[in-house]
């Protein structure tokens, strides 16, 4: 490798050119958790940082090529320049030895970087695969009540537990039913053995005006309502952890489907119960 880099001298005096290179130290990001004015925000918020995550993940690949790409370069023109390197060497022992730390420094700084890409996406591969897992459980856990309209997929990484609001509500009630019930225990089951899963509770209304249904005066007081219900019996009565799950009202505004037919209005009220891993090991790493 040293006659390799001896050659790269011969180009640099050929053409004139002292080079430099400069290493790029990684980026460094600081993740401000602040305490949440509203269990609506403090979901959100957690949305757009695992987001971020994937554009770090990006970023890293691309600096990853970036320096894989420098190193090739100089190999090449190391490779092309060895004839001339003899006449050279006699007066270019400071330059060779700089460049040699430098070099060294650039192979050192795409080795941790590739380091860390490594264990970033181990985590989001073991993410992943508990996700899947989750997904399986539940669906086995929840196979009674798919014909009456509860749903298990996964999107973005998270699980969504779809349920109609005919399986847990009557007719612009917010009391959840005894059929309801039985649903939302059988998922309180799986999350129980799931300490890692954070949950949120979204409620979700159609496109037809609330009337005639007492203190509930629009689509985003009955869908923060039913949301909150949700949560109550996870919490009161299934006991499942208060620190772990988060209620939200999105109204008529995330339609699974557009229209207003009886038969899109009834797929678009529902309850969906987002379950995410917690990625605090990730964030970690990223910050350092």
């Amino acid at each position: 490798m040293r006659n390799s880099v001896y050659s790269a001298i011969a180009l640099i005096l050929f053409v004139g050119l002292i080079t430099s290179c400069v290493v790029m130290s990684p980026k460094k990001y600081n993740t401000l958790i602040a305490q949440k004015d509203s269990l609506s925000l403090g979901w959100e918020n957690a949305r757009i940082k695992i987001a971020s995550l994937e554009g770090i993940i990006s970023g890293l690949k691309s600096d990853s090529s970036i320096l894989q790409a420098k190193i090739s370069d100089l190999q090449v023109i190391i490779k092309g320049m060895d004839n001339s390197l003899i006449s050279l060497r006699s007066n270019s022992s400071s330059e060779i030895k700089k460049l040699e730390e430098n070099l060294k420094k650039l192979e050192a700084d795409l080795q941790k970087r590739e380091l860390r890409l490594r264990e970033v996406e181990d985590i989001l591969r073991k993410r992943d695969e508990a996700t899947n897992a989750l997904k399986n459980k539940l669906q086995k856990a929840l196979l009674g009540f798919q014909q009456s309209g509860l749903t298990v997929d996964i999107r973005n990484g998270k699980v969504y537990v779809s349920l109609t609001d005919k399986l847990l509500f009557g007719s612009g009630s917010i009391i959840i039913d005894d059929k309801g019930k039985l649903a939302l225990r059988e998922l309180a089951n799986v999350l129980k053995t799931q300490p890692e899963i954070n949950i949120s509770v979204e409620g979700h209304t159609d496109n037809q005006r609330v009337v005639n249904l007492g203190q509930i005066k629009d689509n985003w007081d009955l869908s923060v309502l039913r949301a909150t219900s949700v949560v109550r019996f996870l919490t009161e009565t299934e006991k499942i952890e208060n620190g772990r799950i988060t209620a939200t009202g999105k109204g008529e505004y995330q339609p699974i489907e557009a229209g207003s037919s009886p038969e899109i209005r009834s797929r678009n009220r529902r309850i969906e119960i987002v379950l995410s891993p917690k990625l605090d090991e990730l964030y970690n790493l990223i910050k350092e």
